[in-house]
């Protein structure tokens, strides 16, 4: 050993074999250590790794929570009772006719599966529960205009769509759905200061005035449908969903904020109620609180209207109008209305029209 030492301590002045000494004395103190460099390395690994992980997670929950809407499939809410549908509910010529904007008019619907066209015939695609259940069935003398326009307002609707609406004979039974003041509220999308017919943005004291307008205008159109039936009709008047599912934040619907847009949506609704308490010719469906849990935090299993059986979007891109589930859920609740309104409990046509002369 001690001959190797002094062999190699005459060499260590040769530059080119100081490398090699260097690596052999070196080798064993480093190879003492991996252990500890293992441990070491371990330790800043999952230092990175675990918040890392932890980060990508929780962006991933935050997507499926907040940002992915699925439409889902099958029914849309609970068929109408099919007993109501065994027989007809009148012989009588009956016009179905379609007031409002575009919810009635169907944008966004695929071809066949508006509300409206679904009143009247099964859609591809339906499924069993609601198979056979349409006005068709139980009106075997039906005819149907639609007068209604997407983006139309309630002053659209007072001006042009009841003119329209010719005075009936006295045999005829009308069947009137409408939807109206949806596009009041939400035009125009804050890109122009509120005014009546677009109030988007306006606040409470602003609101007051085109608010009357609107009752009164409501009271007008409702008194024209009834005037253009001698024979008489049934209104079957909407009211107005939230696809904020009642929270009110716009902003996340992509929207500007509007502080006071909640307390004049529910403004709107009330008149729509009071409307159809004040004639016995017009009666509410309530799409407001059975599309709630629907909008846009339909995913959000925390929301007091979440729902566990049917956690899905309802609405069209758009927001505004529904997606071809949304228009089922229609469907069904505009239906579900008339067969309250048709049938007798024991099942008996009820008259609710005025004999012919």
């Amino acid at each position: 050993m001690s001959r190797l030492i002094v062999w190699m301590n005459s060499r260590w002045r040769r530059p080119y074999l100081r490398p090699i000494f260097s690596v052999l004395f070196a080798f064993p103190a480093v190879s003492s250590n991996f252990p500890r460099l293992k441990r070491k390395r371990t330790k800043i690994w999952l230092g990175i790794a675990v918040p890392g992980l932890a980060l990508v997670a929780g962006v991933l929950l935050w997507w499926q929570w907040w940002m992915v809407r699925p439409m889902g499939t099958g029914p849309a809410g609970p068929a109408p009772d099919r007993t109501a549908f065994a027989a007809p509910w009148s012989d009588r010529p009956v016009l179905l006719v379609g007031i409002g904007d575009s919810v009635t008019a169907g944008f966004g619907a695929s071809p066949g599966h508006s509300y409206f066209d679904r009143l009247t015939r099964n859609a591809s695609g339906d499924t069993p529960d609601i198979d056979g259940l349409h006005l068709r069935r139980v009106f075997p003398n039906l005819t149907v205009t639609n007068l209604s326009l997407s983006g139309s307002t309630s002053l659209h609707h007072a001006r042009t769509q009841i003119p329209r609406l010719q005075r009936q004979p006295t045999n005829v039974l009308g069947v009137v759905v409408m939807t109206t003041g949806g596009n009041d509220l939400i035009h125009n999308y804050g890109r122009t200061p509120p005014t009546e017919g677009a109030l988007f943005g306006a606040t409470w004291s602003q609101a007051q005035p085109w608010m009357t307008n609107f009752a009164q205008r409501l009271e007008t159109m409702i008194t024209r449908v009834v005037e253009s039936f001698p024979g008489g009709c049934q209104i079957f008047l909407a009211n107005i969903y939230d696809p904020t599912d009642g929270i009110g934040d716009l902003p996340f619907a992509g929207l500007p904020a509007w502080r006071d847009a909640p307390a004049i949506h529910a403004e709107f609704n009330r008149l729509l109620a009071e409307a159809a308490q004040r004639h016995p010719e017009v009666h509410l469906v309530d799409i407001y609180r059975p599309f709630l849990g629907h909008g846009i935090h339909c995913r959000q299993f925390w929301r007091d209207h979440y729902d566990r059986e049917d956690p899905h979007y309802w609405f069209h891109a758009n927001l505004e109008d529904p997606n071809d589930r949304g228009y089922d859920a229609l469907r069904r609740l505009f239906l579900r209305e008339m067969a309250a309104v048709f049938r007798r409990p024991q099942g008996e046509s009820v008259a609710s029209e005025r004999p012919a002369p």
